[in-house]
């Protein structure tokens, strides 16, 4: 595990988004006969499988060891706003995995917090292994794993309970008396006694717009339309329109960005940052060249 300081801002690579167009990508993928499986439109009386959250826990079981952990530091520069150094920041990873993402953002200020959740009790133990022990990362009293399946569950509202969403909002200070504080059905060990809740998140690694104060940001980074991976992908793996499902069950979707741009714009989020973010890198194994398409969006909750 590598350490921290200055080691660490010299070992860090050089940080690519902008290598090729995307739209020049997209000619040539929509020109090549080999690729027309993507393209054409899913059925709809097509029966598909459901996505199992069993999948991502067995992948997880398969991959306890520290060799799967490959810290996410290009996330700092992706999203400066992680870069806090002045006040205390409260962040939401969802799917946090092994860690990878949660490091670095603990790294790059002692004034972040950072809340975590997983569907896989295996995982939140790795990950908080992870943290405990990277050289020179004091996490402990900052990292907070719980085990929540966002598929099928809420976020529980220690987090931003809806008597404190509702007095962020309009400031109404009676609120702060309300039943709802007093009959709270838990009360993690990282509340005071007198803590309803944390408060809400100013800042979220996944679209998740209930936990959110208001002004606070979603930073989103996941799979792009045409990225390499997804070309990889067989007719015979393909469940739905820009869907796929991978040998172990674990599922793929791939973005544009008008279909994010509808998702938070309906969720009542301001666009701030939208692009596609494409990194053409070499595979050291075999000294092909990769062309990778991630959508890179940052929207923000409405202060009123």
């Amino acid at each position: 595990m590598e350490g921290g300081g200055e080691r660490d801002h010299e070992a860090e690579p050089e940080y690519h988004c902008h290598d090729f167009e995307w739209e020049d990508l997209r000619a040539d993928v929509e020109a090549n006969p080999s690729f027309s499986h993507h393209l054409s439109p899913f059925p709809t009386t097509a029966a598909s499988p459901s996505p199992s959250s069993e999948a991502w826990r067995s992948f997880h079981r398969r991959h306890a060891s520290g060799r799967f952990f490959k810290e996410r530091r290009y996330l700092l520069k992706e999203f400066p706003d992680l870069l806090n150094n002045n006040d205390v920041a409260k962040m939401l990873e969802v799917g946090c995995g092994n860690g990878s993402t949660v490091v670095p953002i603990l790294r790059c200020s002692r004034n972040n917090i950072v809340y975590a959740c997983d569907c896989s009790k295996d995982t939140l133990e790795k990950a908080n292994e992870i943290v405990n022990n990277t050289e020179g990362l004091d996490g402990k009293d900052r990292f907070h794993p719980f085990l929540l399946d966002v598929s099928k569950e809420t976020f529980p509202d220690w987090l931003f309970c809806k008597s404190c969403q509702m007095s962020n909002a309009k400031a109404v200070d009676l609120l702060l008396d309300s039943s709802e504080h007093n009959t709270r059905k838990e009360h993690p060990v990282l509340l005071k006694e007198n803590q309803c809740c944390v408060g809400g998140i100013d800042a979220v690694t996944m679209r998740c717009v209930s936990v959110l104060k208001p002004g606070g940001l979603v930073l989103f980074r996941d799979y792009g339309l045409y990225d390499m991976t997804m070309l990889r992908f067989s007719p015979s793996q393909r469940v739905g329109f820009r869907e796929y499902m991978r040998a172990d069950g674990t599922f793929s979707y791939f973005f544009t960005l008008d279909t994010m741009r509808e998702l938070f714009h309906a969720a009542g989020l301001l666009e701030l940052e939208l692009e596609y973010c494409c990194v053409r890198s070499i595979n050291r194994k075999n000294g092909k060249s990769m062309q990778r398409v991630w959508v890179h969006g940052k929207f923000q909750k409405p202060t009123r």
